[in-house]
Protein backbone atom coordinates (compact mmCIF):
# COMPACT_ATOMS: atom_id res chain seq x y z
CA UNK A 1 0.00 0.00 0.00
CA UNK A 2 0.97 3.39 -0.91
CA UNK A 3 0.08 5.24 2.10
CA UNK A 4 1.54 8.04 4.47
CA UNK A 5 0.37 9.86 7.89
CA UNK A 6 2.34 13.22 8.24
CA UNK A 7 1.61 15.45 11.41
CA UNK A 8 2.60 19.22 11.80
CA UNK A 9 2.12 20.99 14.76
CA UNK A 10 3.19 24.75 14.70
CA UNK A 11 2.22 28.11 17.04
CA UNK A 12 -0.14 28.33 14.01
CA UNK A 13 -1.53 25.40 12.87
CA UNK A 14 -1.89 21.54 13.66
CA UNK A 15 -2.38 19.50 10.91
CA UNK A 16 -2.80 15.81 10.79
CA UNK A 17 -2.80 14.41 6.92
CA UNK A 18 -3.46 10.59 5.79
CA UNK A 19 -3.12 9.60 2.13
CA UNK A 20 -3.89 6.26 0.24
CA UNK A 21 -2.42 6.37 -3.26
CA UNK A 22 -4.48 3.30 -3.70
CA UNK A 23 -7.93 4.29 -3.06
CA UNK A 24 -11.16 4.95 -4.03
CA UNK A 25 -11.47 8.82 -3.73
CA UNK A 26 -13.12 8.40 0.31
CA UNK A 27 -12.53 11.09 2.25
CA UNK A 28 -12.92 13.13 5.63
CA UNK A 29 -11.73 16.51 5.77
CA UNK A 30 -12.07 18.79 8.40
CA UNK A 31 -9.65 21.85 7.13
CA UNK A 32 -11.91 24.44 9.19
CA UNK A 33 -12.41 26.41 5.81
CA UNK A 34 -15.61 24.52 4.15
CA UNK A 35 -14.57 26.13 0.36
CA UNK A 36 -11.06 24.54 0.73
CA UNK A 37 -12.53 21.19 1.85
CA UNK A 38 -14.46 21.04 -1.36
CA UNK A 39 -11.65 21.79 -2.74
CA UNK A 40 -9.74 19.14 -1.91
CA UNK A 41 -12.73 16.39 -1.61
CA UNK A 42 -12.54 17.15 -5.54
CA UNK A 43 -8.80 16.54 -5.84
CA UNK A 44 -9.32 13.34 -3.89
CA UNK A 45 -12.39 11.98 -5.67
CA UNK A 46 -10.69 12.82 -9.32
CA UNK A 47 -7.62 11.08 -7.91
CA UNK A 48 -8.76 8.42 -6.53
CA UNK A 49 -6.88 9.03 -3.61
CA UNK A 50 -8.33 8.15 0.22
CA UNK A 51 -7.44 11.61 1.77
CA UNK A 52 -8.17 11.84 5.65
CA UNK A 53 -7.35 16.07 6.52
CA UNK A 54 -7.35 17.47 10.47
CA UNK A 55 -6.13 20.58 10.75
CA UNK A 56 -6.51 24.03 12.65
CA UNK A 57 -4.93 26.91 12.74
CA UNK A 58 -5.27 30.85 13.62
CA UNK A 59 -7.99 31.71 10.59
CA UNK A 60 -9.55 34.45 12.89
CA UNK A 61 -5.91 36.07 11.49
CA UNK A 62 -5.77 35.24 8.47
CA UNK A 63 -5.93 31.68 6.26
CA UNK A 64 -2.87 32.41 4.74
CA UNK A 65 -0.71 29.85 7.81
CA UNK A 66 -3.65 26.91 6.95
CA UNK A 67 -4.10 27.14 3.81
CA UNK A 68 0.33 27.13 3.08
CA UNK A 69 1.07 24.80 6.20
CA UNK A 70 -1.57 22.27 4.18
CA UNK A 71 0.66 22.43 0.76
CA UNK A 72 3.45 21.50 2.93
CA UNK A 73 1.82 18.73 5.03
CA UNK A 74 0.03 17.14 1.73
CA UNK A 75 3.12 17.82 -0.09
CA UNK A 76 5.20 15.33 2.80
CA UNK A 77 2.49 13.01 2.45
CA UNK A 78 2.59 12.37 -1.51
CA UNK A 79 6.30 12.18 -1.42
CA UNK A 80 6.29 9.71 1.72
CA UNK A 81 3.53 7.26 -0.70
CA UNK A 82 5.47 7.43 -3.48
CA UNK A 83 8.33 5.75 -1.58
CA UNK A 84 11.57 5.43 -3.84
CA UNK A 85 8.97 5.95 -7.11
CA UNK A 86 9.56 2.49 -8.53
CA UNK A 87 7.54 1.79 -11.41
CA UNK A 88 5.45 5.01 -11.62
CA UNK A 89 4.43 6.66 -14.95
CA UNK A 90 6.00 10.10 -13.22
CA UNK A 91 3.87 12.34 -15.69
CA UNK A 92 0.39 13.76 -15.45
CA UNK A 93 -1.69 15.56 -17.38
CA UNK A 94 -5.14 17.21 -17.71
CA UNK A 95 -7.03 19.32 -19.28
CA UNK A 96 -10.21 20.28 -18.01
CA UNK A 97 -13.66 21.96 -18.38
CA UNK A 98 -15.81 23.61 -15.47
CA UNK A 99 -18.58 25.20 -16.95
CA UNK A 100 -16.77 28.44 -18.49
CA UNK A 101 -13.30 28.15 -17.42
CA UNK A 102 -10.80 25.87 -18.49
CA UNK A 103 -7.60 24.89 -16.44
CA UNK A 104 -4.52 22.57 -17.21
CA UNK A 105 -2.29 21.17 -15.00
CA UNK A 106 0.69 19.25 -16.24
CA UNK A 107 2.67 17.40 -13.52
CA UNK A 108 6.22 15.68 -13.24
CA UNK A 109 7.58 14.00 -10.00
CA UNK A 110 10.88 14.66 -10.72
CA UNK A 111 11.83 15.03 -7.58
CA UNK A 112 12.64 18.69 -8.61
CA UNK A 113 10.35 21.39 -7.18
CA UNK A 114 9.21 23.99 -9.20
CA UNK A 115 5.56 25.69 -9.98
CA UNK A 116 4.46 27.51 -12.68
CA UNK A 117 1.22 29.34 -12.16
CA UNK A 118 -0.68 31.00 -14.44
CA UNK A 119 -3.86 31.57 -13.10
CA UNK A 120 -5.55 34.96 -13.45
CA UNK A 121 -7.62 36.90 -11.41
CA UNK A 122 -4.82 36.81 -9.25
CA UNK A 123 -6.62 38.85 -6.44
CA UNK A 124 -10.07 38.23 -5.56
CA UNK A 125 -12.45 35.95 -2.61
CA UNK A 126 -14.57 32.87 -3.00
CA UNK A 127 -16.35 32.22 0.38
CA UNK A 128 -13.80 34.54 2.52
CA UNK A 129 -10.57 32.90 0.79
CA UNK A 130 -8.24 35.20 -0.80
CA UNK A 131 -7.43 33.44 -4.02
CA UNK A 132 -4.18 34.33 -4.16
CA UNK A 133 -3.35 32.08 -1.01
CA UNK A 134 -4.21 29.08 -3.58
CA UNK A 135 -1.15 29.86 -5.18
CA UNK A 136 0.65 29.57 -1.64
CA UNK A 137 -0.74 26.25 -0.84
CA UNK A 138 0.52 24.96 -4.79
CA UNK A 139 3.71 26.44 -4.16
CA UNK A 140 4.02 24.41 -0.90
CA UNK A 141 2.54 21.47 -2.05
CA UNK A 142 4.87 21.38 -5.02
CA UNK A 143 8.46 22.31 -2.77
CA UNK A 144 7.46 19.35 -0.48
CA UNK A 145 6.73 16.61 -3.16
CA UNK A 146 9.30 17.50 -4.96
CA UNK A 147 7.51 17.57 -8.22
CA UNK A 148 7.19 20.23 -11.15
CA UNK A 149 3.96 21.46 -10.88
CA UNK A 150 2.72 23.80 -14.22
CA UNK A 151 -0.86 25.00 -13.32
CA UNK A 152 -2.66 26.82 -16.07
CA UNK A 153 -6.36 28.55 -16.51
CA UNK A 154 -7.03 29.39 -20.10
CA UNK A 155 -10.20 31.58 -19.41
CA UNK A 156 -12.97 31.59 -16.80
CA UNK A 157 -15.53 34.27 -15.34
CA UNK A 158 -16.36 32.93 -11.53
CA UNK A 159 -14.16 31.89 -9.03
CA UNK A 160 -15.85 28.97 -8.06
CA UNK A 161 -15.75 26.98 -11.34
CA UNK A 162 -11.66 28.39 -12.24
CA UNK A 163 -10.42 26.74 -8.80
CA UNK A 164 -12.81 23.65 -9.05
CA UNK A 165 -11.16 23.28 -12.83
CA UNK A 166 -7.81 23.60 -11.35
CA UNK A 167 -8.51 21.38 -8.52
CA UNK A 168 -9.98 18.57 -10.55
CA UNK A 169 -7.54 18.50 -12.99
CA UNK A 170 -4.62 18.45 -10.30
CA UNK A 171 -7.10 15.05 -9.20
CA UNK A 172 -6.54 13.60 -12.74
CA UNK A 173 -3.12 14.60 -13.29
CA UNK A 174 -1.65 13.33 -10.44
CA UNK A 175 -3.29 9.83 -10.74
CA UNK A 176 -1.70 9.44 -14.23
CA UNK A 177 1.67 10.40 -12.76
CA UNK A 178 1.60 8.28 -9.65
CA UNK A 179 -0.32 5.15 -11.26
CA UNK A 180 1.66 1.97 -12.09
CA UNK A 181 3.46 0.97 -15.52
CA UNK A 182 3.64 -2.19 -15.64
CA UNK A 183 6.40 -2.54 -18.09
CA UNK A 184 8.51 -0.42 -15.78
CA UNK A 185 10.69 -2.30 -13.31
CA UNK A 186 12.47 0.70 -11.85
CA UNK A 187 12.03 4.29 -11.60
CA UNK A 188 11.37 6.59 -14.51
CA UNK A 189 14.38 8.07 -15.05
CA UNK A 190 17.57 7.82 -17.59
CA UNK A 191 19.64 8.82 -14.09
CA UNK A 192 18.81 6.09 -11.90
CA UNK A 193 16.87 8.01 -9.19
CA UNK A 194 14.54 11.21 -8.93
Amino acid sequence: MRTATVERKTKETDILVELNLDGRGETDLQTTIPFFDHMLELFAFHGLFDLKVVAKGDIEIDYHHLMEDMGIVLGEALKSALGEKKGITRYGFFLLPMDESLAQVVIDLSGRPYLVYKVEPPRGSVRGIEVSLFEEFFRAFSNHAMMNLHITVFYGRDLHHIFEAIFKAMGRALRQAVSIDTQRKGTPTTKGRL
